[in-house]
């Protein structure tokens, strides 16, 4: 071969990974219609707070949602819907742990919006199979989708994580204000957080449910009586 032709390598993703990867990265997308943009997670009263001011404070806020607080829960629901798909009894009392462990009533109203807007925009995925199940928090949904269809739970559960702050990223672009690059250099920078509390969660039971992310929980009630908001949590 002479000296400097390129070489060229391929690299083959098997099918059942590649329409895997497909979904997941369709069902977490922004554009997907959850809802996701009219909900800050509580992000608009910490603005107004003076908790988040920038770029540092945004990433230690949701740094420590991810590790102690809804983060690390919706890892653990999600891990244990993804298990439990195919067992209607069994992901009806996840959803209804899932909906006992929120903190606040806009914090529930957020995940189980979600959940059930996740589910009806997922029917040409087969979604319908637990449409039926009733209300579904928004990590069981995707957890039970993602283990329906074959989505390994790693990757769904970092995914989710991810989307989760890209979504309170956005919020806070908007109410800060912070510039687009800002919140993008957070979202990098919280990588190595998503990828941790994926693998932390990784054998977690539902008796490691809990936080200590105290004030993202007041934060959560507060909101409810906040003068000026934008957003619905």
């Amino acid at each position: 071969m002479p000296a400097g032709t390129p070489i060229t390598t391929t690299t083959t993703i098997p099918p059942m990974a590649e329409a895997a990867l497909l979904r997941l990265l369709a069902w977490l997308s922004p554009a997907f219609p959850t809802g996701g943009f009219a909900w800050s997670q509580a992000v608009e009263w910490a603005v107004e707070a003076g908790d988040i001011s920038d770029e540092a404070s945004l990433r230690c806020w949701l740094e420590d949602v991810l590790r102690y607080g809804a983060g690390r829960a919706d890892a653990i629901l999600l891990r244990h819907a993804h298990g439990a798909q195919g067992d209607a009894a069994a992901l009806l009392d996840i959803a209804e742990l899932a909906c006992a462990v929120q903190p606040a009533r806009e914090r529930l109203a957020e995940t189980v919006g979600q959940g059930n807007a996740f589910v009806l925009a997922a029917s040409p995925w087969g979604a319908d199979v637990i449409a039926g199940l009733g209300d579904l928090p928004y990590p069981v949904a995707v957890g039970a989708l993602a283990g329906r269809h074959g989505i390994d739970a790693d990757a769904a559960c970092a995914g989710f994580l991810q989307a989760s702050s890209a979504n309170m990223i956005s919020a806070a672009v908007r109410i800060v204000p912070l510039g687009q690059s800002a919140g993008l250099r957070v979202l990098a920078a919280l990588e190595p957080v998503f990828l941790t509390v994926a693998a932390q969660t990784r054998n977690a039971t539902l008796d490691d449910l809990g936080g200590a992310c105290f004030r993202a929980g007041l934060a959560a009630m507060r909101h409810e009586t906040q003068y000026t908001r934008l957003f619905r949590s």
